[in-house]
């Protein structure tokens, strides 16, 4: 048995670009940051490191994914891809990683909407204050 899956949740660097391929396919690519972060043994304070990861879609999470604007927090699947090519002022081929998603779920309405239910209890009515 064979898995090639990739589950990632971070933020957007820029607005998703919409695409043109071989045979005229539309894509969607945008890059999503994620973050770690270690306490370091000698000094003792916090190191954070930040990874970028390319994204592509196609088909209608393409086009939904096409929506998704810098700074969005999001959640995706997908299979990691790896792809050589030569660039025109490169003597040596170029290897790029990239994530083809399968799957993309946008996390931003949903924290927003939790908060302002938050933020609904907390505040009481004016029935309860009078």
């Amino acid at each position: 048995m064979y898995q090639n899956k990739a589950t990632l949740m971070g933020f957007l660097g820029n607005d998703a670009e919409v695409r043109t391929g071989k045979n005229n396919q539309k894509f969607t690519t945008f890059s999503i940051a994620t973050k770690t972060s270690y306490k370091d043994k000698e000094s003792g304070e916090y190191v954070s490191h930040t990874e970028w990861h390319r994204c592509i879609v196609f088909g209608k999470f393409g086009e939904f994914a096409a929506t998704l604007k810098k700074g969005a927090h999001i959640q995706v699947e997908g299979e990691i891809r790896h792809t050589e090519y030569t660039p025109k002022k490169a003597k040596k081929p170029v290897r790029s990683d990239s994530i083809r998603v399968t799957s993309v779920l946008k996390l931003d309405h949903a924290e927003k909407a939790a908060a302002e239910e938050q933020f609904e209890e907390e505040i009481p009515s004016e029935d309860e204050a009078a």
